[in-house]
Order: C-alpha cells, then sequence, then structure tokens
C-alpha cells in the first residue's frame, strides 16, 4: 500500500503533484503532439496503436473526454514539427583497398532523394530491383543537401563518429540514401587499364536504406553494395540514426528546455502509475507500463534526449516523488549508477548542475529526517520496515559516493556523521514523559518507578541492538562506525575506481561486436557430425569465458561496489544472449531466402535451436562461474537475499524464460515445414533433430510406438546408401546428411535399447563411400589449402636440384606485422632461350590467396642472359601472424624466363612454408637479420599428369573460386617445358 512517510499509515492518502507550477494542460498539449507526430516502423516492445496511447494519456491526465478531443483538436491545427534524421557515420569494415600500397582513403556521402515516379507497370522502379549506381550521392541529390564526412587516410577500417542532422520531406515518399565510400587517391591504382577520369574518386561501395523501413532508434551495421559484381564484398558500414523534431509548435517546447519537459511528463506518469497502484493495494517496484513507457521513449527521441539526460531526468523525478510518496526507493540506485557511469560535469548547464545539486542535497535531508524518527517511521510491526530502511541506508551511501555529488555538494557533512548524530535524537525519545514513572507516594514507590524504567530502557536497548544494529555498523552499511586504522594498501582499488565503468563498457562492446560478427559469418552448419550446433555458439562462449575471467581478475574488495559491478556483468550478458537470438535468426531466414529447398531450411532452424540450447546451458553455468556463493556471503547483512534474488536470479531466470520462448518459436516454425511425408528429405530432417531438447517431441509427438518410427528411418537410409553406391551420386552434401543420419539413428537406438545391427556402420556401401566423402564434403577453400600443404611436403622431400634453386632469407617483425623476404640468388637454373642462356625473374605470392586477398604479387627485377642471377632484393608484406600460422600458408616463390613474345616460361617454382618464419610467435630477437640464416630452396615442377585434388576442383562447375584456381594452375602447368 502506499503511504505518507512523515507520519503512521492513514486511513487513505492523496495527493496531487502540479510539475513546479506548469499548467497541466499544457503539458497534456506536450504528449499529444508527441504521439500525433510519431514517426517511424514501431518497435515490438513498444505499443504500436495511437489510439490504446490516446486513452492511457487521458487516464494519466485525468482528463475528460470532451476536455481531451478539444485539446487534441487544437494539437491537431498547430503547425507540424520539422522531421529530421539524425545520423551517425560510426565506422567502416572490410573495404577495398584501391591504391598500390593496398591501403584507402575513404570518406562517406550522405543525403536524402525523393522518389522518383515511374510507371506502376515497370518493376524495376522498385529500389531492391534497381543496380546500384555510380557515385548515386553525387549525381541524385544536389549539393547543398549532401553531407560528407572527414576523409581517413590509408585505412580499410576508417572510424568517423562523425553526426549529420538531415532534414526529411514527409508531405511526399521518400527513401534514404546513405554511404558511398570513395577512395580520393584513385589515380593511384596500380594497373593502368581501370582507365579512370582524372580527379575521379574510386568508388568503394553505397547504402540505400528505406524511411519507411527505420525504426525511430536504429543501430545497425549494413552491408555496403557493388556497382558491379566483379567484387561483391565491399565491406561494411556502422550507421546510427535517430529520428527526431524541429520547431515543435507546443507552448512548452518553445519556453521549457527539451529535458525539463520530459522530466514533468516522467513525473506525471510515475505519479498515475503509484496511484493506480495504491488503488489496487499493492507496492510500486519502480517499473513503468508499456504505455508510458512508449511515450517517454517518443517524447526522448523526438526531442533528442541524450541517454544521460533522460537518467537525469528520471532521478530528478523519482528523488522528487519518493519524499512526498512511499514507494521502494531502491529504484533509485538504477539512476544512481547510470548517472555515475555516464558522468561528465562538463555535460551540464549551470542552472542544470544547480538542480542536480539541490536534488541530492534535498534527499539527504529528507533520508536524514526519516532516520531521526526510523522507529516510527520503520515500525517493526511491518514485514517490510526492515527491507524500506536497508534501501534507505544504500541509497544514501550510494548517492554521497558519486562523483557528481562530491564535485557538485563540496559543503556537504559527512554522512556517517549524520547518521550518528540522527540515531542520538531518537534515542532521547523515551516512551513517555520521565515525570509519570514517578509518584508522590514516597521513596520505596519512585525507586520501584526507577527500576521499571532502568528495565524498559535496557530492554528496549537490547531490541535495538538485535534488530537495528545490523543496519548500521561498520560491517554493513558503513555509515557509522569507523574502521580501526586501515593498513597501508586496503584502498588502492580505489585507485582504478574512475576506470571501472569505461571497463565495463569497454568489455560490453567488445563481446557485442564479436558476436554479431560470429553471425554475420555463420553460415549455420553443423560444427561436426556430433556437434550439432554452429560456430557462432564457439565464439559466444569465448566471450563469455572472457567475461568471467575479466570478473574473476578484477575480484574488486568493497562487496557492495562489487555487487553493482557483478548486477552490469549479468545484465550485459542477458542483453547479448537475447540479442543473439533476435541475430541467429535473422541470419536463418537470411540464408533461407537464398535458396527454395524446405530440407535445408529445416536443417537451419534446427541448428538455430540446438545454438540457443547451447547459448541457454552457458546461462545456467554463470552463477557458479562467477562464485554468485561467495558474493551471497559478503554482502550477508548488508543486503537482503530477496534483493539479491530480485537483481541477479530473477534476472538471470527471466533470460532463461526467454530462450525457452525463443526454441519453442523455432519449433513451431519448424513444424510447419516439416510434414509428415514420404520421402528421405523428410525423414533427414526429423533425424537431425534427435539431439535437440524437447524438439523430437515437438515435432512427431511421440507415442510409445515411436521405435517403428525409428526402424523405418533406419531401413530406408540403408536403402539409399545402398542405391547410393551402386549409382556411384557424387553429391558430398547427399552422402553427409547419409551419414550423419546413420550416427544419429544409431545413437536413438542405444539410447532406447533397441537393437541394432552391429555391423550397419561397416557394411561395404558405407565404408566405399567414407573416403570420398571427405574430400566431397570439404570446401574449395580447404581444398586450395590442402593442395598448398602437399606442395610443402614435396618441397621438404625434394634431394635434387633438377630445375635449379634459389636462396632467400626470411623474417617475420612482429612490431610492425611485416613479412620480410629477401631474395638473395638464383643458382643452376635451365637454359630456356635459344642462346644457350635464360632472363630470368622471381615471382613471390603468398598463398593460399583467399587468406591473403589483399596481398599483391611482387617481382624482382630480370637479369638478361644469366643462369646464376644475383638478385639482392627485399620485399615487405603487411600480414598479421595468425594469417601465417595456418595450415598451407606459404610463400610460392616463381622463377620466370622473361620472354618479350608471348607468355614466359617456366622455369621452376618452390613452396616456402609460413609458419617457421623467425620472430612469427612474437620474438623480436629471433627477427634479427644478422641471426637468420638463409634457405636453399629447390625448384620443381608442376605434375604433368595432374593432381586429384585439382580434378576434384575441376568438377565444380558452378564455384568461381575453385574454377580460378585450377584455371592458374594449368597456365602454370602450360608454361612449365617439362609438362609439355
Amino acid at each position: 500500500t502506499v503511504q505518507s512517510m512523515h507520519t503512521p499509515p492513514p486511513q487513505e492518502l492523496t495527493v496531487t503533484c502540479h510539475p513546479l507550477a506548469l499548467q497541466l494542460n499544457l503539458l497534456y498539449e506536450e504528449v499529444l503532439y508527441t504521439i500525433l507526430h510519431r514517426q517511424g516502423k514501431p518497435e515490438p516492445t513498444y505499443v504500436a496503436d495511437a489510439d490504446e496511447l490516446y486513452e492511457y494519456v487521458q487516464k494519466a491526465f485525468s482528463m475528460d473526454p470532451e476536455e481531451h478531443h478539444v485539446i487534441l483538436q487544437r494539437v491537431r491545427d498547430l503547425e507540424k514539427p520539422i522531421f529530421c534524421l539524425k545520423v551517425t557515420v560510426k565506422q567502416a569494415k572490410g573495404i577495398l583497398g584501391k591504391d598500390v600500397s593496398g591501403f584507402s582513403d575513404p570518406y562517406c556521402l550522405l543525403g536524402i532523394e525523393s522518389k522518383r515516379q515511374e510507371p506502376a507497370s515497370d518493376s524495376s522502379s522498385h529500389p531492391e530491383n534497381k543496380k546500384p549506381l555510380k557515385a548515386v550521392v553525387k549525381d541524385m541529390i544536389p549539393e547543398d543537401q549532401t553531407h560528407r564526412t572527414q576523409v581517413i587516410n590509408q585505412t580499410l577500417t576508417p572510424v568517423w563518429n562523425e553526426t549529420f542532422i538531415l532534414d526529411l520531406d514527409m508531405e511526399e515518399s521518400v527513401r534514404h540514401k546513405l554511404g558511398e565510400l570513395t577512395d580520393l587517391h584513385g589515380l593511384k591504382r596500380m594497373f593502368k587499364e581501370a582507365r579512370k577520369d582524372k580527379g575521379q574518386d574510386d568508388f568503394l561501395g553505397n547504402l540505400v536504406l528505406r524511411l519507411q523501413d527505420l525504426h525511430c532508434r536504429n543501430d545497425h551495421w549494413y552491408n555496403l553494395e557493388p556497382r558491379t559484381e566483379t567484387h561483391p564484398d565491399r565491406g561494411q558500414c556502422h550507421l546510427q540514426s535517430l529520428m527526431t523534431h524541429k520547431k515543435r509548435a507546443t507552448s512548452l517546447s518553445k519556453t521549457q528546455p527539451s529535458y525539463t519537459v520530459h522530466r514533468h511528463l516522467l513525473q506525471q506518469m510515475v505519479l498515475y502509475e503509484i496511484l493506480q497502484h495504491q488503488a489496487g493495494s499493492t507496492s510500486w517496484d519502480g517499473e513503468l507500463s508499456k504505455h508510458a513507457t512508449t511515450i517517454l521513449y517518443l517524447h526522448a527521441a523526438q526531442k533528442d534526449l541524450s541517454d544521460f539526460h533522460q537518467v537525469m531526468a528520471q532521478w530528478l523525478a523519482y528523488s522528487k516523488l519518493y519524499q512526498n510518496l512511499e514507494f521502494n526507493c531502491s529504484c533509485l540506485l538504477h539512476q544512481i549508477t547510470s548517472i555515475e557511469y555516464q558522468w561528465i560535469q562538463e555535460r551540464l548547464r549551470p542552472e542544470q548542475k544547480a538542480e542536480l545539486a539541490e536534488s541530492f542535497q534535498s534527499l539527504l535531508a529528507y533520508g536524514i529526517s526519516l532516520l531521526q524518527k526510523y522507529r516510527s517511521v520503520f515500525p517493526l510491526s511491518s514485514p517490510t520496515s526492515t527491507l524500506r530502511l536497508q534501501s534507505l541506508l544504500r541509497v544514501l551511501v550510494q548517492m554521497c559516493k558519486m562523483k557528481a555529488f562530491q564535485e557538485l555538494c563540496t559543503l556537504t557533512p559527512n554522512l556517517q556523521q549524520m547518521v550518528m548524530e540522527a540515531l542520538k535524537v531518537q534515542y532521547h525519545l523515551l516512551p513517555q514523559p520521565i515525570g509519570q514513572w514517578f509518584s508522590t507516594h514516597g521513596p520505596q514507590e519512585n525507586g520501584k518507578a526507577l527500576v521499571r524504567l532502568l528495565v524498559e530502557v535496557n530492554g528496549d536497548l537490547e531490541r535495538c541492538y538485535k534488530t537495528w544494529n545490523k543496519f548500521f555498523t561498520k560491517n554493513q552499511s558503513c555509515v557509522c562506525i569507523p574502521r580501526d586504522g586501515p593498513l597501508a594498501l586496503t584502498d588502492f582499488h580505489q585507485w582504478f575506481k574512475e576506470a571501472i565503468p569505461k571497463w565495463l563498457q569497454k568489455t560490453y562492446m567488445i563481446a557485442l561486436e564479436r558476436t554479431q560478427r560470429a553471425i554475420q559469418v555463420d553460415q549455420l552448419m553443423p560444427l561436426g557430425e556430433l556437434n550439432k550446433h554452429s560456430t557462432s555458439t564457439v565464439d559466444l562462449s569465448t566471450c563469455y569465458a572472457q567475461i568471467v575471467k575479466t570478473w574473476q581478475q578484477l575480484d574488486w574488495p568493497d562487496p557492495e561496489e562489487a555487487f553493482m559491478i557483478m548486477v552490469k556483468f549479468v545484465e550485459d550478458m542477458c542483453k547479448i544472449a537475447l540479442t543473439y537470438c533476435k541475430l541467429i535468426k535473422t541470419r536463418a531466414e537470411e540464408l533461407s531466402s537464398k535458396q527454395q529447398d524446405e530440407g535445408d531450411a529445416a536443417n537451419r532452424l534446427c541448428i538455430v535451436v540446438n545454438n540457443v540450447e547451447q547459448l541457454r546451458l552457458l546461462i545456467l553455468k554463470l552463477p557458479a562461474q562467477l562464485d554468485w556463493g561467495r558474493l551471497e556471503q559478503r554482502m550477508e547483512g548488508i543486503v537482503e537475499p530477496e534483493q539479491i534474488q530480485h537483481t541477479l536470479h530473477n534476472q538471470l531466470q527471466g533470460t532463461i524464460t526467454c530462450l525457452d520462448h525463443e526454441i519453442r518459436d523455432v519449433v513451431q516454425n519448424l513444424a510447419k515445414k516439416v510434414t509428415p511425408q514420404p520421402g528421405l528429405k523428410y525423414l533427414l530432417c526429423c533425424t537431425g533433430l534427435f539431439r535437440t531438447r524437447c524438439v523430437l517431441e515437438s515435432i512427431l509427438c511421440l507415442s510409445p510406438t515411436h521405435y517403428s518410427l525409428l526402424e523405418l528411418l533406419w531401413n530406408h537410409i540403408l536403402n539409399e546408401l545402398t542405391a547410393a553406391a551402386n549409382q556411384q551420386q557424387n553429391s558430398s552434401r547427399y552422402y553427409k546428411k547419409l551419414k550423419f543420419a546413420l550416427q544419429s539413428l544409431e545413437l536413438c537406438f542405444h539410447a532406447e535399447g533397441c537393437g541394432l545391427p552391429t555391423d550397419a556402420l561397416h557394411m561395404p556401401a558405407f565404408m566405399d563411400l567414407e573416403e570420398g566423402l571427405k574430400l566431397r564434403s570439404t570446401t574449395s577453400r580447404k581444398l586450395i589449402q590442402n593442395y598448398f600443404s602437399e606442395r610443402i611436403r614435396e618441397q621438404l622431400e625434394i634431394s635434387s636440384e633438377k630445375y635449379g634453386a634459389v636462396t632467400i632469407k626470411a623474417l617475420y617483425r612482429p612490431s610492425e606485422q611485416k613479412l620480410r623476404i629477401e631474395v638473395l640468388n638464383a643458382v643452376n637454373l635451365i637454359p630456356l632461350d635459344s642462346n644457350g642462356s635464360s632472363d630470368p625473374f622471381v615471382q613471390l605470392t603468398l598463398e593460399p590467396r583467399h587468406e591473403f586477398p589483399e596481398v599483391v604479387a611482387r617481382n624482382t627485377q630480370c637479369w638478361k642472359n644469366e643462369l646464376h642471377p644475383l638478385f639482392d632484393e627485399a620485399f615487405e608484406f603487411l600480414v598479421p601472424p595468425e594469417k601465417c600460422q595456418q595450415d598451407g600458408a606459404c610463400l610460392l616463390l616463381t622463377v620466370f624466363d622473361y620472354d618479350k613474345v608471348g607468355a614466359n616460361d617456366l622455369e621452376g617454382e618452390a613452396f616456402f612454408p609460413l609458419s617457421n618464419v623467425p620472430g612469427l610467435t612474437g620474438d623480436e630477437e629471433a627477427a634479427d637479420p644478422a641471426r637468420v640464416s638463409q634457405t636453399r630452396l629447390p625448384l620443381m615442377h608442376p605434375k604433368p599428369t595432374g593432381d586429384p585434388l585439382l580434378k576434384l576442383l575441376e568438377s565444380r562447375k558452378g564455384d568461381k573460386e575453385a574454377q580460378a584456381f585450377v584455371k592458374l594452375r594449368k597456365q602454370r602447368a602450360k608454361q612449365s617445358k617439362e609438362s609439355v
């Protein structure tokens, strides 16, 4: 129940709180104007129906229907605001390098383009059906309406963090064209065949967003679109957008600061919510309804209020209402934490600083006044009194620790001293006036009265010691008794306190970005035959492990501050989990939209279910990994167990509930795709679900006779395997599904205690397919990697120098992330010219190309008429160390005989493995050129009879990358006199 905190609970309480003498109808006008001119696609977490919002505010402001319609009509007659889109161009990644250095000098153009009117029958008029145009922003939007970022020189990962305000014309259909990354150094392209016009910047990619698809707030990574399909992967651009208003026509918007109006609106909403709970005889827990949250969200966005100013408005509203109405003041801790993490004094104007300081002083004075009469305000007869007192003390302690409080309230007395003085006032109050304890019946009666007084006082002191003392002792709230001489290093953690919020935010952002990147590259394929989840869960598990390790290493000494840090960690990990669920479902839809195979779509949904289940298991392990038991022991007596349960356990359980709901949602979608019909595709989809928690029961509605279904699956797949072997089918995907189905069913039979032929997985048909499956199910890139691994092994086994040899020195400089190759000489080359000599030069490439896409081939000088050239040339490649340490990573040295007419002849080639280059492990001393020895590599020629891996790659006609690699190796063999 809601009651006054100054006096014992009355029979009925009516509170009227007009925000700072502002007329209520002007505030009502402001909120109606906000709902009427709502922008953006409604978010699912907010109320979309305007009539529902009108009905809510009519109740919140106690407006009768007639008055509501009058004010609403007046608002409709007001001039519309200027609709704006506030866009922050954050950064880009993965863009193309257009300079000879391998980098670019990117900048970004953005603007708003009105949609042109075209015939309705022309399907190409839809923005999604149009091919991206070169210089879209330059050509389609006037220069005075175009915005441009700064140029970031020589980078492929530019960071701008620039914000622009774009005016929108909402009277016509519009679309939003964002991005056109261009290169200022376009004339420095290495290949002259580009034939670019003088002074024209290189096109790097563009992005078209439709306004009707944008929410009020947006924060996403967008794929940049190419002009042609030559380089389809153009990278990504990170954009944040906010739909705002300019020149709002309401009276309050014209006369009051935005955050002040927002605070008054918030205060009115909170007052209504509290009174609603009072009417229902329940206490308000600080959570606003969905309707109130929607209105405040829209108002803050339209007024372009920062997160910090919104939190400040909440603090001012909540702290003021707390002094008039009783509710759980623990909800103030959220505002305290947010202000502490975001505090920068320069963000506030002088009047805002004064207002915030006054709110601190007012709440402190009010809290001390309650402590002066805590026995009556927090009576032991009320079961919630101790929790309310503890919450008040925690709020006062945390408020006084804030940087904002200490900077703005420099003259405030010490909190410890103030609480001690307040308690002394309480102990001066006796249960009744002292004169009433004594009578005029003589010394004997007065002696008895004195004994009764002493017994009463002693009993009261004992009750206070047992009940109240724990809230004020040195090991609890730290507000009264000082410590007995701190040790020399007890407070060293305070040196790092200011940096903790930044560390926590950085940890969260890194984990979130890594999760987003992992999902972007996740193909939703199982990691292995016995692992039904995909690659993104591995990255997410690593992120969680790093956060847990951060908490363990931090080991913050102050228990209350450690509890706040733990709350932040848990909140962040839960947010990451829910974000992952949303993104992985979107990724599955994106991949399925590109294919029409319902079987593949169902399999992806199986992977999504398993991924979410894997995430659920990670969440369940957090209490043990973060050692909540130890934290709860440290917080004993400081925070009630119910508070820990509400803050930590309930939040975690809420996330688990959301994950379970996501699993059920995906299973329902899967049930629609997989219908009980005969055929291998249906059977395989069912088989893929056997190891998913509760999914088989959801899809197949298992009964006691489900063994017959398993036997049906087993026999059907065995028949398919035999037929596949007889027909010599080449589909690796088909083989892989059959094999996985067999193994899944084998586990199911064993789990259910059913009989299974022991030699089923060793039958001839299955064994014959095993070896071919390993290669056919391997990706083209992995096959190319295996090809170079075999060439490296052959290189190490060569003992003769039949075609000559080349000598090099290789080292890696970890501080610069540069691979340095010195080509010293070549010896004993074969004469390929008619004059009995050759014109040799060496070409250096890093292989496989897909691992080093930005590294171009390098050539030495050509030596005329020489079979023992002394090159003595050095080359440097900017590559990360982990790329060099992968299997198959090598330096391919190809020695050519230069030919003016026709193609160059091949002298030979050598494959130098990069995994053992000195300095690659980070040892700078090992990379000392004086300590690096020379390496002599015998030259070799391509096999004249071809290579099995090349034949397999050549059979993949639809794989452009595989075909390009085979073509290159065939060309190399053609240049070899040996193969001819």
